[in-house]
This record gives structure tokens, sequence and C-alpha cells, in this order.
């Protein structure tokens, strides 16, 4: 990205609006931290000069993933950062990024408003966003993360399915009590399967000793099984275990990443631009890890069609060398709010879109059906 902005006019944010979006799954989904049946997320738009920009805030209604939701979202968003930028001059996402830097936190709602100012910029210069990020792949390797399920049989029965429909890695929610017992059934019915489980920090140091039977089962990687905020404990599990521990809730920036590196905290990160603020920390994630020999893959939030466009253009990005957490439009929702919907490719990937900007249109329809409220502020 470096010099991508030099000799780029500044564009003025004529208009700010969000949509507070509730939309049904087509099924439950549950982690350690919770069981949802409907996902909701802010839709953010921007108006710049005839062009609109697109952007999602994955914060959902409750603060299981992160301390923030759709409801201290839509307060920052609307109350503190809205008027750094309506009727100002903004360069790309780091000036963006400077204009916001007094605000502490909320990288949920900082991030959706980045992603539709990179909207606008790919608009205006008439480039995709994998273009502007540097990618260099136009289909990236996708699997399914499957949430808990009501017993070991269920599970296997969804994982099959999954199967079925040609995603070649999995993933699974564990917690304690629901953890060494499935991932053996599944690997004892699936032994060449890449396979990787989630305790969204459902462990403690000590209570994690109870996984040490996954390291026999030739796993992709156990990802932060121990808490959100952690790094430092993290490190003292990963000497006891051949399994690459991976990072997801810890790593909030380039720094965290490179705390974690240093001290052997993890052997993966799990990149999620949201969670880091925006995709300019995203990639600044990608390139130290890359530059430090470790891989990286994207997670994903049950995206909308908007926010699962960016995340395939991010990870079109080089060291993103396991399958990330993207999956087909259909996996999540019947109807989405976007008229592209992302089909899985018979080899488990999915085609990075190469329109200008994120590559998507919105149904119209389908935001106002969705729509729990709505906020406009013109300059």
């Amino acid at each position: 990205m470096a010099g991508l902005f030099d000799h780029f006019n500044p564009m003025k944010i004529d208009a700010l609006s969000l949509y507070h979006l509730r939309m049904p799954l087509v099924a439950p989904f549950e982690t350690s931290f919770g069981r949802i049946t409907h996902r909701e997320c802010l839709l953010v738009i921007l108006r710049s000069e005839g062009l609109e920009g697109y952007g999602e805030c994955v914060a959902d209604r409750d603060p299981g993933y992160s301390y923030e939701t759709s409801g201290t979202a839509w307060h920052i968003l609307r109350d503190f950062i809205a008027p750094l930028i309506l009727g100002q001059d903004v360069q790309d996402a780091a000036d963006f990024q400077r204009r916001v830097q007094g605000i502490r936190g909320h990288p949920l709602a900082k991030a959706g408003v980045e992603m539709a100012i990179w909207d606008l910029i790919g608009k205006r210069q008439g480039r995709s966003l994998r273009e502007l990020l540097g990618g260099v792949r136009s289909r990236v390797e996708v699997g399914v993360s499957v949430g808990i399920q009501e017993s070991p049989q269920a599970l296997l029965r969804t994982v099959e399915g999954y199967l079925a429909q040609g995603y070649q890695r999995i993933k699974i929610k564990i917690k304690p009590g629901r953890d060494v017992e499935e991932t053996t059934l599944l690997r004892r019915h699936f032994p060449d399967l890449r396979l990787q489980v989630d305790a969204n920090s459902a462990y403690t140091l000590e209570s994690a000793q109870a996984l040490r039977p996954l390291d026999d089962l030739n796993l992709l990687l156990i990802e932060q099984p121990l808490y959100e905020d952690d790094i430092w404990e993290h490190h003292k599990l990963q000497a006891q275990f051949r399994t690459p521990i991976c990072l997801d809730e810890s790593i909030l920036s380039a720094r965290h990443a490179r705390f974690a590196l240093e001290i052997g905290a993890c052997r993966v990160i799990n990149i999620k631009a949201a969670r880091l603020g925006g995709l300019q920390e995203a990639v600044a994630v990608h390139d130290l890890c890359q530059q430090m020999g470790v891989p990286v893959w994207c997670g994903g939030m049950l995206e909308t069609g908007v926010g699962r466009a960016s995340n395939l253009a991010l990870a079109s990005l080089p060291n993103f060398r396991l399958p990330g957490d993207i999956s087909a439009s259909d996996r999540y929702y019947r109807r989405d709010i976007t008229h592209e919907r992302f089909q899985l490719n018979p080899d488990s990937t999915i085609t990075v879109p190469d329109s200008p900007g994120l590559g998507v249109t919105l149904d119209w329809e389908a935001v106002r059906d969705f729509s729990l409220a709505e906020w406009h502020s013109e300059a």
C-alpha cells in the first residue's frame, strides 16, 4: 500500500447513513459464550461527490465476542465518529485513523467506517479492493465454522453435510465438556480432514490441560483457548503443545501481534479486520507475520455480503496460508443485503470480487426489511 495515495485528492464526506440490521440465520450458531438465531450488525454508508461507500460494523447485539455491541457502536458512530468526518476532506484510511485516534477503543465501529472509505477509494480509482490492498489471488481457500451442536452425533451429521457441499476445512467450536470427545469423533470418521478447534477463551491455563489429548489428533490449530485479553499465559500453554496455538481475541493491533510472536504465545494468528479497527491494521499484522514466517488466516463474524467481500479481498494477500472462515453466503443467510451471492467453488475456494471497491451492490428492499432503525446526517 506504500505510496498508493501519495497523489490522491482528498474526498469530501458529504453524508453518513447508518442502518441497524437484524437478520435471521439459516441455522442457530452456538459458541462458548452463547447461542444466536439472528445476527445484528450496522450497515455504514458514506457519500462523497456522487459516490457511495459501503461498510459493515460487525458488532452484534450482545457483548460476547467483544465489549462492543450494535447499540454501543451506533452511539460511537453517530455521536463521536460522524462529527469528525462529515464535511471533511478525508485523504485515505490512514487519515481517517488519525482523525479517530482520540476515541479510545471501539475497533468494530471504526472498522465499519474505514471499510466504507476503502470502498469509496476503489470506486473513485476504478480499482478493486483486492488491487488496493495488494492481493495476489483471484480465489481464496475457505472453510466452514461449525457451532456447538446438540450432541456429538448431531455434530457429525452437520460436518458430513458441509463436506458434501465441498468444504475441505472444518473448524468446530469447543468448550469444557464439549471438546476432546467430539474432536476425536470427527478425527476417527475423517482421518485426513483439515480440522481445527476454537475455544473463544473458554479455558484457564489449568483447565486447558484437559485439551492435551488434542495434540494426538493432527489439528491445524487450537484457537484462543485462554482469556480474551491474554498473551502471557498463552506462551506457557503453547510450550506444552505440539499443535499450534492461534490467537484471535488477544490480537488488537500489530503491536499485540509482535508481543505474542516474540514470546512464543502462538504460531498462527487469526486476522479479523474488524477486531483490529480496520483493513489498514489488518494488512500491517499480515506484513509483520509474513516477515516473521508466521502464517495467518482470515476469521469471520457472520458477515453480510458487504463484510464478506471485504474479507475475501483481505484473504487474497500472500501470507493468508490457511483457509479462512469466510464461507458461502448461503451458509449463513437465505436472503442477504447484497445482490451478489458468494458461492463455493468445487476446490473449496470463493472467487474474490474484481469490480471497483468492494465489488458489491445493495439490495435496498432487503436492507429496509431487515432494518430496526436508521440514521442519516449530511454535512
